[in-house]
């Protein structure tokens, strides 16, 4: 049950100091660093690495999909056990920092065997690396996750922590796509310079990100409650997950919001190579998506203030329906319609993923008040599974369906036909997508008001722990 506790039949007690001050600047920006040696990897595996293997390594388009799909379900596995794990660990280090620390170890080995591979590369070699990348990722991002809405139980200082975690990924897929936008203006064609320099800023920006997060704040503590409860088996776990209603719609609205990103960016190098007749240009265009995305996320977190997290992401996914559409009116010729609407999509395209993951904390707190469990990162575990199964999701349902319509970008010369549905394909997905996000998103009960109330009666639950 989706029950939502009302907030007249709680307590009035006043808002938290927390809320007026804030958490310090400085400590936020320590925290939200490690997003960016996690979120460089982000844009190049889902932009570049399928082009790059395809092309370079002549891996076809129908096994890379299937790469892809194979392994996101393998996340989709990985992620959970992650957040369940993280929940139950109990450590002089705490719960989230052991998980994040190990991480990296696997997450730097297989970020040099994607990003710096041999001479010759075999569908098992990409396997195998992206399988040890993403339980790398899966160690780091989901206790990660968990810690930021641990922070602080606000419902808008929650919004400018997932702003803050949000900016630090944006700049560091910024600088990630300023390396290879660069690189084609001077070596052109350079697929492997590109590949190192990307997983270069993900091996030099790992160790001292993670330095500063792990100093930033305490590792959450342990909530009491006042009912004391048997740890759920597995099973149990996972049925209690999937009938949390909220949690779901958020879930399925991410998958939605990321298929459509998934679709686009995997295809936005073969559109403007192959469609437009631009190769050098494909990492400019996607570089100045990502800096105007960087600019815009300061600005949805004032538009959550006054709208609310859920209605502020049906606003951004209505906009990035719009943009979607109008890409269909591009032609070879027309670049300058093509830019404003790659501008228009960088500054839409942070309003789903920045409130969405906000939204994971409010419903955990949601369901500890119903159920008494703290699920924390099993729940920020589901909302990352999202994330992958979407991404793959797109390449294993795109990539075939260009294929299928004649496209290949290993041939000499592509058919108009081809062309034709590979804009079709890249124009409609995406918006489809993001229209079903934005309906899975009407109605949505949890509000700040609600929160409030539903905080409250957890920090009077919390209070009354120690004398029962």
């Amino acid at each position: 049950m989706a029950t939502i506790f009302a907030p007249t039949a709680l307590s009035t007690a006043p808002q938290p100091r927390e809320k007026r001050q804030g958490i310090a600047f400085g400590r936020l920006a320590a925290f939200s660093t490690l997003a960016a040696p996690v979120a460089a990897a982000q844009v190049p595996i889902a932009n570049f690495l399928p082009s790059i293997y395809a092309q370079r390594f002549h891996i076809s388009l129908a096994m890379l999909g299937t790469i892809f799909l194979a392994e996101r379900l393998w996340g989709a596995f990985a992620d959970p056990v992650v957040g369940m794990l993280s929940d139950r660990t109990r450590s002089r280090f705490g719960r989230r920092r052991p998980w994040i620390a190990g991480g990296m170890a696997v997450y730097a080995l297989s970020t040099v065997a994607l990003f710096f591979p041999p001479n010759t590369v075999t569908p098992l070699y990409l396997g195998a690396a992206l399988f040890a990348f993403y339980l790398g990722w899966a160690m780091i991002q989901i206790p990660y996750l968990a810690w930021s809405g641990e922070i602080s139980t606000d419902y808008n200082e929650r919004t400018r922590i997932a702003t803050f975690v949000t900016v630090a990924s944006a700049s560091a897929l910024l600088l990630v796509m300023l390396l290879p936008a660069l690189i084609d203006q001077v070596r052109p064609g350079d697929d492997r310079l590109r590949l190192a320099a990307m997983g270069g800023v993900i091996l030099l920006t790992l160790v001292p990100a993670a330095f500063l997060t792990l100093r930033a704040f305490p590792d959450a503590p342990l909530v009491p409650s006042p009912v004391k409860r048997e740890r759920p088996r597995l099973g149990e776990t996972l049925r209690l997950v999937l009938g949390e209603k909220l949690l779901l719609r958020v879930v399925l609205s991410d998958l939605a919001v990321t298929f459509g990103q998934g679709v686009r960016g995997s295809l936005f190098l073969f559109v403007v190579t192959f469609y437009m007749g631009l190769p050098q240009l494909g990492a400019v265009l996607l570089l100045s998506q990502f800096v105007f995305g960087i600019v815009a996320g300061p600005i949805w977190m004032s538009i959550a203030a006054r709208l609310g997290k859920h209605r502020t992401a049906i606003t951004g996914e209505l906009v990035q329906v719009a943009i979607n559409l109008s890409l269909l009116l591009v032609t070879p010729g027309n670049l300058s319609l093509l830019i404003g609407l790659t501008i228009a999509q960088g500054l839409a395209q942070g309003s789903g993923n920045l409130m969405l993951r906000a939204m994971v904390a409010d419903v955990a707190d949601h369901h500890r008040l119903r159920t008494g469990q703290d699920r924390t990162a099993l729940f920020f575990s589901t909302f990352s599974i999202s994330m992958k199964a979407g991404m793959a999701l797109a390449v294993g349902i795109a990539f075939p369906l260009v294929a299928a319509a004649g496209f290949d970008p290993a041939a000499a010369s592509q058919s108009p036909e081809a062309l034709s549905a590979l804009l079709l394909i890249f124009a409609l997905g995406p918006a489809l997508a993001h229209l079903v996000s934005a309906l899975l998103l009407r109605g949505f009960p949890l509000d700040e008001t609600t929160h409030a109330a539903v905080r409250r009666e957890l920090d009077r639950q919390a209070n009354l722990a120690p004398a029962s």
